[in-house]
């Protein structure tokens, strides 16, 4: 289903595709991207790769994927719009043509287009649709018995993370591997400094403090030819109901170091606040562009959360870890590991490339018969992030157990997505007002 034709945005994406490389790569270096003639050789345990979500993300994913592993062929694609499959198809071509083998009829367009793939005899999918689809299209890849790795956040509201605890059980009876979208987890030097953090080289910890204050991202502008639901999908991110707000989809990756700094213990409860100052514009959907939240835990710590996403502010993405015997700090922008304890430390070994390190550690571990899942993982911090969103929008402190229960749905299921569709937006959340359980 070819839902797209003259896009206005086209011509400016190929341009930065062409002239930047960042769609392909995300945060990753750029070298790569000109080694097209790196050397490749067919063999028997080639795996066969389906690309679900050709954004900027996706396309990341998918070329980190193939570097990650000179074995492997990324052999079909599904998006709902035409133009963000084709401009991927011809991004990731730069990559490697020998590795990118994609036929004419193994391009999947539309809202049943992730199906496709998976009826395909790919091995692995890498799913990075807007995270709403993600619970059911995890879902699917699972009963369809592909392993998959599974970009954050992987829901935007509980039942959404119910719903993957689930399959990633399946999934794990099953025997595929599931690895999430996390990328701290795969820096090495993040690996380091956590591991003795969790190894008590600051005593127990007792407060975590994470920072993540940027500017503001991209916007589509309106076409005549769009229905509703195809401008509220090309914006995304500026809709609760399919990014969970910027808390889910951007700073869950803060929130996943503050449980990581936590041993991945649950927090009791949470309260907090947020609103939206410099984002108020309709064209900004129903958002926000601040929190403040304060989570507590069994043994009294308190993790601390401060996000913003506002033009012309201070910049810092960072955590602090303070044990009752020491801290530790990560500086993700000045890319600094230290510790300070009985003895001081800071990282000084060997360095990588997170995002390749993933997809390395996934193809090595099929190839292996040792499967990694990570379900729980990624399940539980995208609750944390969801469970701020809920703190911030009402005002309430509201417990762990309170928002895991939650029945509150924000958009439709999976199979309820039609073009003509007006999913009804809630209003800009009112704390102290808005109801979230």
């Amino acid at each position: 289903m070819n839902i797209s034709s003259e896009n206005p945005e086209k011509k400016d994406r190929r341009e930065f595709i062409k002239n930047s490389g960042k769609a392909l790569i995300g945060t990753a270096s750029l070298p790569f991207l000109f080694n097209i003639n790196q050397s490749f050789a067919m063999k028997d345990n080639t795996l066969k790769v389906g690309l679900i979500g050709c954004g900027g993300r996706g396309t990341g994913a998918a070329a980190q994927a193939l570097k990650a592993d000179p074995n492997t062929v990324l052999t079909c694609m599904a998006d709902i719009f035409s133009d963000y499959l084709e401009e991927s198809y011809n991004a990731l071509i730069q990559v490697n043509p020998q590795q990118v083998q994609v036929a004419e009829d193994q391009k999947f367009i539309g809202l049943d287009a992730y199906q496709r793939v998976l009826d395909s005899d790919v091995d692995v999918v890498i799913l990075t649709t807007p995270p709403a689809f993600r619970p059911g299209q995890f879902k699917a890849a699972v009963n369809s018995g592909k392993h998959v790795f599974c970009e954050k956040p992987v829901a935007v509201d509980a039942p959404g993370v119910r719903s993957v605890l689930e399959t990633a059980r399946l999934a794990k009876e099953k025997g595929l591997n599931v690895v999430s979208g996390f990328t701290f987890r795969y820096d090495f030097p993040k690996r380091a400094l956590f591991e003795k953090i969790n190894n008590g080289e600051i005593g127990e910890v007792m407060s975590v403090l994470t920072v993540r204050n940027g500017g503001g991202l991209w916007y589509k502008e309106r076409q005549p030819s769009w229905t509703e639901m195809e401008y509220q999908l090309r914006n995304w991110y500026y809709y609760d109901w399919l990014s969970g707000d910027y808390i889910v989809e951007m700073m869950v990756h803060s929130l996943d170091m503050m449980s990581w700094a936590f041993g991945d213990q649950l927090p009791l409860k949470a309260t907090g606040s947020g609103g939206r100052q410099s984002r108020t514009e309709e064209k900004w959907g129903n958002i926000y562009d601040h929190f403040a939240i304060e989570y507590e835990y069994e043994n009294g710590a308190k993790g601390i959360h401060f996000s913003r996403q506002q033009q012309g502010c201070s910049n810092v993405n960072k955590a602090e870890v303070l044990g009752k015997n020491g801290n530790a700090l990560v500086d993700v922008g000045r890319q600094i590991h230290s510790l300070k304890g009985a003895e001081s430390w800071g990282y000084e070994g060997e360095k990588n490339n997170p995002y390749e390190t993933q997809h390395e550690e996934l193809f090595a571990a099929i190839r292996a018969g040792k499967p990694i899942n990570e379900g729980d993982l990624m399940a539980n911090s995208t609750m944390l992030a969801i469970l701020g969103r809920m703190v911030g929008y009402s005002g309430q402190t509201i417990t762990w157990e309170q928002a895991m229960n939650s029945n509150q749905v924000l958009g439709p299921a999976l199979d309820e997505y039609r073009w003509d569709l007006e999913w009804p937006v809630p209003p800009v959340a009112i704390p102290g007002k808005t109801k979230v359980i």
